[in-house]
């Protein structure tokens, strides 16, 4: 109800699974999805790691009631652009889905303090150095771009930072998803405070 009475989402599809996720998404290509951890047969991990892979993959928001440390984490690693507890206010999840839909990257409050918090554990030493390594083979410009996304800027705000065009900075993280290996900024964010 919530998303049928925004203007400017039209809701294609539901979904009981991730299996039916999949099928759907082969249906109706949707833009942005929101998927939910735990389901039957299929959970939405595996559904999104199976449709973040694909060459025109769709967006997706993990919005669920589990915010433990493992699910946040492989939700992102597997190219989650947002994550969401559920009882986020409906007003947030609409901005969710339209800063999605754009290219962002959304957390809940809860989920970005349990980053924060796991980029501080010991075994975040492996992790710097993997990442310092991949993030030494970039160019300069492509490091300060990094780390705008890292620090959570938009396009507009690293155009502006860094003094480039808007379809620059956008050419520059196309290029960084490419060299990397990602699927998203918010994997070149994760990328980008593991280093640090």
């Amino acid at each position: 109800m919530l998303l049928r009475g925004a203007g400017d989402i039209e809701v294609v599809a539901e979904g009981a699974d991730g299996a039916e996720a999949v099928a759907l998404t082969d249906a109706h290509a949707p833009d942005v999805i929101l998927m939910d951890i735990r389901m039957p047969r299929v959970d939405g991990l595996v559904a999104t790691e199976r449709l973040r892979a694909r060459a025109r993959a769709p967006q997706i928001i993990v919005l669920t009631t589990f915010d433990a440390d493992d699910y946040v984490l492989r939700a992102l690693r597997a190219g989650a652009g947002g994550f969401l507890l559920k009882d986020t206010p409906p007003r947030e999840v609409l901005r969710a889905i339209r800063t999605v839909a754009n290219g962002e990257a959304v957390l809940s409050p809860a989920v970005t303090r349990r980053l924060i918090d796991h980029v501080a554990d010991p075994a975040a030493a492996a992790r710097r150095a993997d990442a310092r390594a991949r993030l030494a083979r970039l160019t300069d410009r492509e490091r300060e771009v990094a780390a705008a996304v890292g620090r959570g800027r938009s396009n507009a705000e690293i155009a502006a930072e860094l003094r480039m065009g808007v379809p620059t900075v956008k050419a520059h993280v196309s290029r960084l998803l490419a060299k990397l290996a990602l699927n998203n900024r918010v994997q070149i964010a994760l990328l980008v405070h593991d280093a640090a």
